[in-house]
């Protein structure tokens, strides 16, 4: 990257893909700051409440065919990890309307299409934005597993494997007894194991983005603490970014501040369908019997992560926007689901949390430029925000140096709605 020194990049949010921007622009000679209301790898942040797996197989988005038929049973099903808070409907439906209609078999290929050249290449865009780091003790490489009960089961999604290998992702498969052999601690119920090789995850997310901000730092970069509430322009390109403590001058902004973007968004004159989707996880202290790799069970719906804290199992979705608490069922189901899965599991004791996975209507994130006013869009990331976290950030860094990623950016127009 070229060394420019007089640009005033301001970047809104502090997660994965703000830091990874942050340093990128750090690198290239950039002058940033970083504005969040929370500091850095904060408990509060979406980046610091995920399984930790950076997926590069995870081209498939919620949406598959069949899935507004499906709805219904599985909202009132109290053994499906998707919930709604009932109250919240009314506002929630416009978004559900749009989300259901890409529920067909040429917008799922659309979208797997969209999320693939972000995801595919995850491990190595970590590999480099954490090279020289001491962010990079957190990388560990590893396999990624797809847990099933049965060969039937798992040939029963076979629409989703399709999409998978589509964009160059094949599992291992193993079966009956050499299941417990891969992963001793699995319940001898489940007999079949998808084993995706060549992945990685992070084993502990807060302190990855802690490391990361403070490798910007050394380079410059200076968080500010408060929040954005507006912009200000000059012959329609931003100049200023106002926060409730104070106002900052720029030469251009990143919005990358997850579900909460819609709202600064809307300033700029846009209106994106975005909604939280409510993702929980449990982190299991000084667990024993657990599982050695990640895994994804597909009969919770779930990820089991062995962290560096702890097993942290994440995964139960619900409808309910940012503002309510956490519910008592989503949490206790995913106990029952851990449970089953690995019967002889021990632990000292546990916390949960609960987050907000910013979650656009056709489940695509927005990169890029916003009417030409010098604000980029860096947000929507849905389920793979950590995974594509650094690529998002190399990628934004890269058009404000006029140095663009060989990516074709179309799907993730921020215009586009």
């Amino acid at each position: 990257m070229t060394r420019p020194n007089t640009r005033q990049v301001i970047v809104v949010g502090a997660g994965i893909i703000g830091v990874s921007a942050a340093l990128w622009l750090a690198r290239g000679g950039a002058n940033v700051t970083v504005v969040d209301r929370e500091i850095p790898g904060s408990e509060k942040s979406t980046s610091f409440g995920n399984a930790g797996v950076l997926a590069a197989c995870s081209v498939a988005p919620v949406t598959a065919p069949g899935m507004i038929l499906k709805s219904p049973r599985m909202l009132l099903n109290p053994n499906f990890p998707l919930f709604l808070r009932w109250s919240y409907l009314p506002r929630l439906t416009p978004w559900l309307l749009k989300y259901l209609s890409n529920a067909n078999d040429e917008d799922t290929r659309r979208i797997a299409r969209g999320i693939a050249p972000l995801t595919y290449d995850t491990v190595d865009q970590h590999r480099a934005l954490t090279k020289g780091t001491a962010a990079a003790e957190w990388l560990t490489s590893s396999d990624y597993s797809f847990v099933y009960p049965n060969r039937a089961a798992f040939e029963a999604d076979h629409y989703t494997w399709m999409l998978r290998k589509t964009a160059g992702f094949e599992p291992e498969v193993i079966e009956e007894g050499a299941v417990q052999e891969f992963e001793p601690n699995l319940s001898p119920d489940l007999k079949l194991l998808a084993v995706m090789r060549d992945h990685a995850y992070v084993s502990d997310p807060g302190s990855y983005i802690v490391a990361l901000a403070q490798e910007a730092e050394k380079l410059g970069a200076k968080f500010v603490q408060s929040e954005v509430t507006d912009f200000t322009f000059e012959d329609g390109r931003v100049s200023e970014v106002i926060t409730k403590d104070c106002t900052l001058t720029c030469s251009e902004v990143i919005l990358a501040t997850g579900v909460w973007s819609g709202l600064l968004a809307k300033k700029l004159g846009i209106k994106v369908p975005l909604e939280t989707e409510r993702g929980y996880h449990i982190e299991f202290r000084d667990p024993l019997n657990g599982p050695r790799s990640p895994l994804m069970v597909t009969t919770g719906k779930f990820v089991a992560t062995p962290m560096k804290n702890g097993l942290r199992c994440a995964g139960i979705v619900e409808f309910g926007g940012v503002n309510a608490g956490p519910s008592k069922a989503p949490l206790d189901l995913l106990r029952r689901k851990v449970k089953e899965s690995f019967p002889n599991l021990t632990f000292e004791g546990e916390t949960p949390w609960l987050g907000h996975r910013p979650a656009p209507s056709d489940s695509l994130p927005l990169i890029g430029e916003i009417k030409n006013t010098g604000v980029f869009a860096g947000f929507g990331h849905h389920h793979i925000g950590l995974t594509a976290g650094p690529k998002t950030g190399r990628i934004l860094a890269g058009i404000i140096f006029n140095r663009r990623e060989n990516i074709d950016l179309t799907a993730y127009d921020p215009m586009r709605f």
